[in-house]
């Protein structure tokens, strides 16, 4: 059953846009985890306070990364439609950012993860929603 439903989707018309999503997503997860080893390692910010600038500043970059390839079909090419998507990605993203600082306190300070490793998980786990809300709602 599950992997009937894993074939379906391989052969379906998502499954080109969701391998997209994860390459920006894996790029903008690299991204991200270096800037909060920055923040943490070199800055001395808690790293709470860290993801979550860390967070915002990816939000930016994997808006431009997946308005142009993964959502080029419905990208949002004028202005006011980029800044709307924009506002659309913030609010689907930010409302992620309690879901994935959680999962990373969670990991960090039950499970004695360190905080980079815990957060890549954390990004994981979010990113299901984050997909889920974009694809219907930024690009839908």
């Amino acid at each position: 059953m599950l992997r009937e439903s894993l074939l379906d989707l391989r052969r379906g018309p998502l499954f080109p846009q969701l391998r997209r999503f994860v390459a920006v997503g894996a790029v903008a997860a690299g991204v991200q985890i270096v800037l909060l080893w920055m923040f943490v390692d070199k800055a001395g910010l808690n790293y709470l306070l860290g993801a979550a600038i860390a967070i915002e500043i990816t939000i930016l970059f994997q808006y431009s990364l997946n308005n142009a390839w993964t959502f080029r079909a419905t990208r949002n090419s004028t202005t006011s439609d980029y800044l709307a998507g924009l506002l659309k990605t913030n609010v689907v993203r930010g409302s992620a950012i309690p879901i994935q600082l959680g999962i990373l306190y969670l990991l960090v300070n039950s499970g004695e993860i360190l905080y980079l490793l815990a957060n890549a998980v954390a990004i994981m786990i979010s990113g299901v929603y984050r997909y889920v809300l974009d694809s219907r709602w930024t690009w839908g």
